[in-house]
């Protein structure tokens, strides 16, 4: 099982939806600016299912906008995703006939400029209404383009937005506030409290941080980061991981000479703590389940300085390339690669074989919602149950392959103890054979007091750090 399912299962359902069929006669028209590039974006999310971060990257090299406008573009999709339910709240007020009843296109179209008018001061009001009114002449009727500028002009006259009715709900004021489907905050409110959902509702709608992972077999974290800075960047070392930098304005990493001469890996903070929890050391036999794309396969490499030997298995062929890749360019020559279920590697690896195993299990994926805001809008109640219930058939399946002594570590990139502290705990009340160690871990002494204590395992939230939210569990087999 590949742990790259963690995206959402379809097109998302409910009111701020905003379903509805274009008519045959729209055709999108040939993007040319940074707002046609986000509008067709987004239209194609809503009526395609398709994904966000996929979706913008092909967009933006076909439409080879520069560096500002890229930016913007950017800009647009991710925040008019994230503030869908606020922004559709507000646009409720002013649209006559029902948001829901206009053209997707249209109703797109409101919301990106309504992102720029609440949340872009450096996009003037008037710049935004006007762009806005430009595209609809040009793909639309006169009639919409009156619409669309007595809309925008109607809210420009109103003032502070949104405006909540009195007596309203906590979380219904979060949910609104915040643009989070009603049934997250409700859950995260019943697990956390509601003022850590709250917390975790406004750090999902900030942009991620930029962070890299050094590559200490090449060069110490030191040295890049003083490279870095002479080259003008605005780099410093990392708050979650002795491997990591963090980066400013430096546009994109994985095209620059440090990346291609295998000096770093582009990485959230909270992922580059897993492999250093695994720790595994020079000689050792690894097991990394679910491995796809290979970024912690490559972690635990650089930390074996290359020596022993470490089996990065993915559920889909073609990504085992990636891992292949990711290892070349790093210069490791420790990882091969396998291609199957994670749940058959029991029946097909000898037992007890391994010294140290990684199963970064596929989840629901809500710590990661900062980088991918659709998700918000794909997941369903149900989906935590389900997954939840494939982690704890991996994890019991892939246990008997760790030899006595050896490590296992269990990760997700998700805030939901459903799928986290719970799967661990029932696996150890089945497994006796197996201790809880995760408090005892470096990772978990420096963080200790900011990251929570989940059970056995701990979970960063994305107000921690700015990072995504992970769980890590780490057990030791003792029989």
């Amino acid at each position: 099982m590949s742990a790259g399912g963690k995206g959402g299962s379809g097109p998302r359902k409910g009111a701020a939806a905003g379903q509805g069929k274009s008519k045959a006669g729209y055709k999108p028209a040939a993007p040319a600016t940074a707002r046609e590039v986000a509008l067709d974006v987004l239209v194609r999310v809503e009526q395609q299912g398709a994904y966000s971060n996929l979706l913008l990257g092909s967009s933006l090299q076909k439409a080879g906008l520069n560096r500002e406008d890229t930016g913007l573009a950017t800009e647009l999709v991710y925040g008019s995703l994230s503030r869908m339910i606020t922004l559709d709240y507000v646009l409720g007020s002013f649209v006559s006939k029902g948001l829901h009843k206009l053209e997707p296109w249209v109703r797109n179209l409101l919301r990106l400029s309504l992102y720029q008018i609440m949340y872009l001061d450096r996009v003037p009001s008037h710049a935004a209404v006007n762009e806005a009114v430009n595209t609809a002449k040009k793909r639309g009727h006169q009639g919409i383009s009156g619409m669309v500028n007595g809309v925008l002009r109607s809210v420009l006259r109103a003032g502070e937005l949104p405006v909540l009715p009195d007596g309203l709900g906590r979380e219904e004021r979060i949910s609104i506030l915040h643009s989070h489907p009603l049934w997250m905050v409700q859950r995260w409110s019943a697990e956390y409290g509601a003022d850590t959902a709250e917390a975790m509702c406004a750090a999902n709608n900030e942009p991620p941080a930029v962070s890299v992972r050094v590559n200490t077999t090449m060069i110490s974290r030191a040295a890049l980061l003083a490279e870095m800075l002479a080259a003008g960047l605005d780099a410093a070392e990392s708050a979650v991981s002795p491997f990591g930098l963090t980066v400013r304005g430096g546009g994109n990493l994985a095209l620059s000479s440090w990346y291609k001469d295998g000096y770093l890996s582009v990485q959230d903070e909270s992922s580059m703590l897993v492999a250093e929890v695994v720790a595994p050391e020079p000689g050792m036999k690894v097991l990394d389940c679910c491995a796809a794309p290979g970024g912690k396969s490559a972690h635990m490499g650089e930390l074996m300085k290359d020596e022993g030997t470490i089996l990065a298995n993915d559920l889909h062929e073609h990504k085992a390339g990636l891992i292949t890749d990711q290892a070349a360019r790093l210069g490791l020559e420790c990882i091969t690669t396998a291609s199957g279920d994670a749940l058959e590697l029991s029946q097909a690896l000898q037992p007890g074989s391994f010294d140290r195993i990684l199963l970064d299990a596929p989840c629901s994926g809500l710590g990661v919602i900062r980088r991918k805001p659709d998700l918000k809008w794909r997941k369903q109640p149900g989906d935590v149950a389900g997954i939840a219930a494939l982690q704890r058939e991996l994890l019991q399946s892939v246990s008997g392959l760790l030899k006595p002594g050896g490590v296992l570590v269990y990760s997700t990139c998700t805030t939901e103890q459903e799928e986290n502290s719970r799967i661990i705990s029932s696996f150890l009340t089945d497994n006796p054979g197996f201790a809880p160690v995760t408090f005892k871990t470096a990772a978990w002494e420096r963080l200790e007091g900011t990251a929570i204590a989940a059970g056995e395992g701990m979970q960063l939230l994305p107000q921690h750090f700015g990072s995504d939210g992970f769980y890590i569990a780490r057990l030791e087999r003792l029989l």
